[in-house]
């Protein structure tokens, strides 16, 4: 009987396994967009399709894959992606994934749980745990294909996917690399403010806020939308609200299933980022970080002092000249340092 017993478990875990590396038959519940609507060019360069994992919450999430033509059949190093906070896989992680994958990565650029082509309900959620669990779902998905080795695996986090990414390499130990581009700390903004211009009494009005907008929700049996980036743009707006209108708010960014493109996170989500600090443990990163932030970025702060907390000799941090928060989304005058990153990634995941 024991025997028997052994015998099924391991038919069971074969089944599971080739489940998982056919994600791509997993998406019967999700409407995917099979036209190519990025806010970037389709490269020919690499082999595109659409996949989809779970993660530990149920939650089915839907990625684009891109594989470096001439590479199909080989073992290869692997990198997701995802971010900035608000937006989705046709946007900035996009990009990121379909260059990365031009130079021999094979890669995966997936929207989070409750948005985008994602499940999740209800809609628009935000989550510091089952947020960086979406990552470790990504690596689940990425160690069970058999043209990924799975002991070369990183992470790239854009904006708040940054500090999200760091959280995960925390956790995960079998993140090999991870980088972080034009970072946020959301529990960080979410609990001080920007410029943690945010005291305790101004934390306190705002939870009051949120919870009265919860019992608001209730009764209504819908989310109140925090609205995404502001439109009309106010003459007075901050050069950093400008340049977000300028990327999400217009044909150089915009897409109909970006949050910041449209109304936004539901309001009540907020909550969650104001009581866990994702960078509690930040120290405790044992695989390698690239930190990269503009020279001009008004969330430059917030890159810096994650680096001052990591340990070890496999960190670095990359300031491009000149360079703001939204430069790093889309390569805007040629800010991204892609070369820089590949040879991040070739020392430490090749």
């Amino acid at each position: 009987m024991k025997r028997i017993a052994i015998i099924i478990l391991a038919i069971a875990m074969i089944a599971s396994t080739n489940d998982q590396k056919e994600g791509e038959n997993m998406n019967s519940t999700l409407k995917l967009t099979q036209e190519w609507d990025k806010t970037f060019p389709k490269s020919d360069k690499v082999k595109h399709q659409k996949v989809t994992f779970k993660n530990l919450f149920g939650i089915t999430l839907a990625a684009d894959l891109y594989i470096p033509k001439g590479k199909e059949n080989e073992k290869m190093p692997a990198i997701a992606v995802s971010g900035p906070f608000g937006a989705v896989k046709e946007q900035s992680s996009g990009l990121y994934a379909q260059t990365m994958a031009e130079r021999g990565f094979l890669t995966l650029a997936f929207d989070p749980s409750y948005t985008g082509e994602s499940g999740g309900e209800p809609r628009y959620v935000n989550s510091p745990d089952i947020n960086t669990e979406d990552y470790s779902a990504a690596i689940d998905y990425l160690s069970s294909r058999s043209d990924v080795n799975p002991e070369q695996i990183g992470i790239i986090g854009i904006c708040g996917w940054g500090g999200i990414s760091l959280a995960a390499a925390v956790n995960d130990t079998r993140i090999k690399a991870v980088a972080v581009s034009t970072m946020y700390d959301m529990s960080r903004v979410a609990v001080k403010g920007y410029f943690d211009s945010m005291d305790e009494e101004q934390r306190y009005r705002m939870r009051e806020q949120l919870n009265a907008q919860r019992l608001v929700d209730y009764t209504n049996g819908t989310y109140q939308r925090a609205g995404g980036v502001v439109d009309p743009l106010p003459e007075d707006a901050p050069q950093f609200v400008k340049d977000y209108y300028d990327y999400y708010k217009t044909q150089r960014g915009y897409h109909k299933r970006s949050l910041n493109s449209n109304e936004g996170w539901n309001t009540v989500s907020n909550l969650s980022y104001m009581k866990a600090p994702l960078l509690a443990y930040a120290g405790e990163i044992r695989c390698a970080v690239l930190v990269i932030h503009g020279e001009k970025a008004h969330s430059r702060y917030m890159g810096e002092d994650a680096f001052k907390a990591l340990k070890g000799d496999n960190k670095e941090l990359t300031i491009i000249p000149g360079a703001v928060h939204t430069d790093l989304y889309d390569n805007k005058a040629g800010a991204i340092p892609y070369d820089r990153m590949e040879a991040f990634f070739d020392k430490n995941l090749k």
